[in-house]
């Protein structure tokens, strides 16, 4: 449906928005909302699929067949979060081709956690637990943004990702329980993630130009610095029964608050991966961005096909 200009229109969207109803795609959306989304979107469907890096690099290399087949496994489940996505974009007006160019250029971004490398094995398990535990917190109120076909998508995905979560738990339990090398290689893995699994929620509050938009249009449900405090609670008693501790002398319990006080990230190395200048931000968008080219027959021959079929059955009709 072509936006027109109408207080009417603006009226019933911020009626629906506000009173927690959905926004499809053939209603009207004010045209800021529609590219806040594409945005938002886009970056969580490329965060999905440059996410697939990190852990893939280890499939050859998993200790055992059963560990091969659970990561096997759940790089495929990235790639399917990354599909749901873009065919949420897509309802929105953006073609999937424009926003993969847009990423291996440089011009849309994706999440800095996947910017640093996979050193260990332990490093598969700590992304299991604290980076996809980190995106649980971060997506679940998505499953109640406004905009449905985003909303519908999310209900799937957070379910693989609570899965990926205890799959990632469970094999640090088992190296907790082996050698001491193997305890060491996880502390060590999990002195590494800490802190850019606390960027992953973004910038503060009172630096995030975004926020409060989005929460006024009800596509977020809570700000950055809410969720990372959830996530901080959430992980601390984890950590205890695992038998590992965090790399942050501040961390402590607040009787009065009823929550844990912690340190503050480094936000402007927040802002130096983000901008591109990460451990591995070069090396993550040359890679998607030779797969992408290694594609293009696969798209061609899919596209001949298509159109095969089309003319074939235009002739019979």
């Amino acid at each position: 449906m072509l936006e027109t200009e109408s207080p009417e229109l603006e009226a019933e969207f911020t009626a629906t928005v506000t009173a927690d109803g959905r926004i499809e795609p053939r209603d009207w959306m004010p045209d800021a909302y529609r590219a806040t989304l594409i945005r938002q979107i886009a970056q969580h469907a490329h965060s999905e699929i440059i996410g697939m890096q990190p852990e893939g690099n280890w499939i050859s290399r998993a200790p055992s067949l059963r560990r091969k087949a659970i990561l096997l496994a759940k790089v495929q489940d990235e790639a399917g979060h990354g599909l749901y996505l873009y065919a949420a974009a897509a309802t929105l007006g953006a073609d999937r081709t424009d926003l993969t160019e847009k990423l291996i250029s440089g011009r849309q971004k994706y999440s800095s956690i996947f910017n640093y490398p996979t050193l260990t094995f332990a490093d598969v398990g700590v992304i299991g637990w604290l980076v996809d535990g980190a995106a649980i917190c971060n997506q679940v109120p998505l499953c109640r943004t406004s905009y449905g076909p985003y909303a519908r998508a999310m209900i799937r995905v957070c379910k693989e990702e609570s899965f990926h979560q205890r799959q990632g738990y469970e094999l640090l339990m088992t190296m907790m329980r082996g050698s001491d090398n193997q305890r060491r290689m996880v502390q060590e893995s999990v002195d590494r993630w800490w802190w850019p699994s606390l960027m992953m929620f973004g910038p503060p509050d009172d630096s995030s130009p975004n926020t409060e938009r989005s929460m006024a249009w009800r596509i977020k449900r809570h700000t950055n610095d809410e969720l990372r405090q959830k996530f901080v609670d959430m992980s601390v008693p984890q950590a205890e029964a695992l038998g590992v501790t965090f790399p942050d002398p501040e961390l402590r319990w607040n009787e009065e608050r009823g929550q844990h006080d912690f340190g503050t990230p480094d936000f402007a190395e927040l802002m130096r991966v983000v901008k591109g200048n990460g451990p591995c931000n070069a090396e993550r968008i040359e890679h998607r961005r030779r797969a992408h080219e290694d594609g293009d027959w696969v798209r061609e021959a899919a596209a001949a096909y298509a159109a095969k079929r089309a003319a074939r059955a235009k002739g019979v009709a």
